[in-house]
C-alpha cells in the first residue's frame, strides 16, 4: 500500500513495538485506542482526538477483517482492514496504526504497554475488559470522546443496508 508522507505509518506489531520504544526513550507518553472503524462518524473523530489529548503518541489498533466479521456479522466490514487503517492514519492526531487479528486488544496492549488505554464512553473505567492487564504494568484506563450518541450500526439502519 502506498501512503502519502503526511499519513501516520501503518506498522506490523514488531515494527510498532520498536517505534514505541524509541518514542518512550524520548520521554513520550504512549496512548492506545482501538476499534473496528468500519463506517466513520463524528463519534470516532471525538474518540481519537480525546485519546490523543491524553499523551504524546497515539497508537490506534484496527480490528482485522476476520475479527470484524466475528464481532459485527458476516456482512461486515464494509471496507477492508487496509482501507480502514489508511483512513485512520490520515488523521493528524494519529501517530501510528496497526491491525490486530486477535479476538481482543489484550495482546496488543501487552506488546505496546501504553501509559493510557483509551476507550469510548460506552465503557466506564471499571467495565473496560482489559483494565486489569493495563493496571498490572502501571498503565491507566481512560474514557474519552463524546456520549455514545453515534454508531455505525445506527448509520447502517438509517440507510437501510442489510
Amino acid at each position: 500500500m502506498t501512503q502519502e508522507n503526511s499519513f501516520a505509518p501503518i506498522l506490523e506489531r514488531n515494527r510498532l513495538m520498536a517505534r514505541v520504544a524509541i518514542e518512550r526513550r524520548k520521554g513520550a507518553k504512549i496512548v492506545l485506542a482501538n476499534g473496528c472503524f468500519d463506517l466513520f462518524h463524528v463519534g470516532h473523530i471525538r474518540y481519537l482526538a480525546g485519546a490523543k489529548a491524553l499523551g504524546d503518541v497515539l497508537v490506534v489498533g484496527i480490528n482485522s477483517d476476520q475479527q470484524v466479521r466475528k464481532l459485527k456479522g458476516a456482512n461486515r466490514p464494509f471496507m477492508t482492514e487496509a482501507e480502514r487503517a489508511e483512513i485512520v492514519a490520515a488523521f493528524r492526531f494519529v501517530d501510528y496504526v496497526t491491525i490486530f487479528d486477535e479476538p481482543t486488544v489484550t495482546e496488543l496492549i501487552r506488546a505496546v504497554r501504553p501509559d493510557f488505554h483509551a476507550k469510548g464512553t460506552d465503557y466506564t473505567t471499571e467495565t473496560v475488559p482489559e483494565r486489569e492487564i493495563v493496571r498490572e504494568y502501571g498503565g491507566k484506563v481512560a474514557i474519552v470522546g463524546d456520549p455514545k450518541d453515534h454508531s455505525s450500526t445506527d448509520l447502517i439502519k438509517l440507510v437501510g443496508i442489510k
